[in-house]
């Protein structure tokens, strides 16, 4: 008798017993090279946690502290920035004790997850096996993916969410908006900028589907979804402070110092430093976080108005530091002893591999935006594959943050599989000659 079904994992099975058994040794043959790959990495990421014994520093130190604070019952801040990781950290230590070491562990099952729901993105990928696994190999075992381990910052837990609703996102899974809108709610507890993720949702989705109802009914249930989830947050900060108050109150400080005339290199930069700062006046010493958080927002925009041709070198400059410059594998060794001829071998091998990779990454995505306006134009978008629409706008849309606000090496580690995918792509397509797979066109 004739069976023809189609299972779970997408294969079909025909003609009895004998195909059933082929069929899944085929699977297992499959699966097997992903489990070898991750048991892999979970052995290099707990050797250099273990002989790479770094500690926390300035924000990674500040990030620590309030979640030992939060799991002993102690304050939640001042307002002053985003508690989303320490929140979730906190958590942690108040069920298993705070120490560094628990932290880099959390770290560690973080990394598993991620490596997990980056191979099922892949699935939801109109690309062939090798290809799959292939990419899965480059996103496991970049450099970045094993020592943010021991970097107690809000990377490894906002990159595992953004992972998680890029996956949602992918699937035609039921209410999947109001999943993301939850998710992106969380997100932008960790980096409050993420609330604007709506937008690109609906970027994509009127690309892709060329729906403009369809696309505005979407991202408002995300964007609706996402205030919700933050809104226990705004109540408690604007209580505190007496007047409305985002999820934090940083963002004019970082905008403050990374736009002024003092500022030559697109980085941190003390805000005293600026010339006639702000922060020196008597008023803003008197001011709480929220009024502070506004002077420094508009002195910073008052710059920015008056100095357009340093603003964009100096947001070309962060890009460059963003994506370019892999200072966050110092993070990574701060504090652990290891030789200053070690600690530059290392930071030489990052750059090699970032560089390498990240180029002709960024190089295809900048290309294949261009590809897309073409077929915008030619009414032909919906044929593009909605992955390759994703990745470009999620890319535009970190770029464009760090663009205005600063940059750092660890800034780009939420896009690193947008930007592995893409460099795949054009490594596939002008080296091997490859064409095939929808995921690619």
């Amino acid at each position: 008798m004739e069976i023809k079904s189609l299972f779970k994992d997408g294969f079909y099975v025909e003609s009895g017993k004998h195909l059933f058994k082929k069929k899944n040794k085929e699977i297992y043959s499959k699966t097997i090279y992903y489990k070898i790959i991750i048991a892999i990495d979970i052995i290099m990421s707990a050797l250099w946690i273990v002989f790479v014994n770094s500690f926390p520093f300035s924000d990674f130190d500040y990030y620590y502290t309030m979640a030992v604070n939060i799991s002993n019952g102690g304050a939640w801040g001042n307002t002053y920035t985003s508690l989303g990781y320490s929140i979730v950290l906190g958590g942690i230590f108040k069920l298993f004790g705070a120490s560094i070491l628990k932290a880099k562990i959390f770290n560690l099952i973080l990394t598993i997850i991620n490596c997990l729901i980056f191979k099922s993105i892949l699935l939801k990928i109109n690309l062939n096996e090798i290809d799959r696994k292939i990419l899965f190999a480059l996103f496991v075992f970049i450099p970045n993916n094993i020592f943010y381990n021991s970097i107690l910052g809000t990377e490894l837990l906002f990159t595992s969410l953004l992972l998680l609703i890029t996956y949602v996102y992918m699937s035609d899974m039921k209410y999947k908006y109001l999943y993301i809108g939850i998710l992106s709610g969380l997100n932008t507890m960790i980096k409050p900028f993420f609330i604007v993720i709506f937008f690109a949702i609906f970027l994509v989705d009127i690309v892709k589907h060329k729906k403009i109802i369809f696309s505005i009914k979407n991202s408002l249930i995300v964007l609706i979804l996402t205030a919700i989830v933050i809104s226990p947050w705004i109540y408690r900060n604007s209580k505190l402070m007496g007047q409305f108050t985002y999820v934090s109150n940083n963002g004019g400080i970082v905008l403050y110092i990374n736009n002024n005339s003092q500022n030559h290199k697109g980085r941190w930069m003390a805000a005293g430093d600026v010339e006639n700062s702000i922060v020196n006046t008597e008023e803003y010493k008197k001011a709480n976080m929220t009024e502070k958080n506004k002077m420094l927002n508009l002195a910073a925009k008052k710059w920015i108005k008056a100095h357009p041709g340093e603003f964009i070198k100096l947001g070309f400059k962060r890009l460059f530091n963003t994506y370019f410059v892999g200072d966050d594998i110092i993070y990574s060794t701060y504090g652990s002893g290891i030789s200053n001829n070690f600690k530059l071998l290392l930071i030489a091998y990052t750059n090699f591999v970032r560089e390498i990779i990240f180029a002709p990454g960024i190089a295809c995505i900048l290309l294949y935006s261009i590809f897309i306006l073409i077929e915008i134009i030619r009414g032909r978008s919906q044929l593009i594959d909605k992955f390759n629409i994703y990745g470009v706008v999620l890319f535009f849309m970190f770029t464009c943050v760090y663009f205005v606000t600063e940059g750092q090496g660890r800034y780009s580690f939420p896009v690193i599989f947008v930007i592995i995918y893409f460099f795949y792509m054009i490594v596939r397509t002008f080296l091997f000659k490859r064409v095939d797979g929808k995921g690619f066109e």
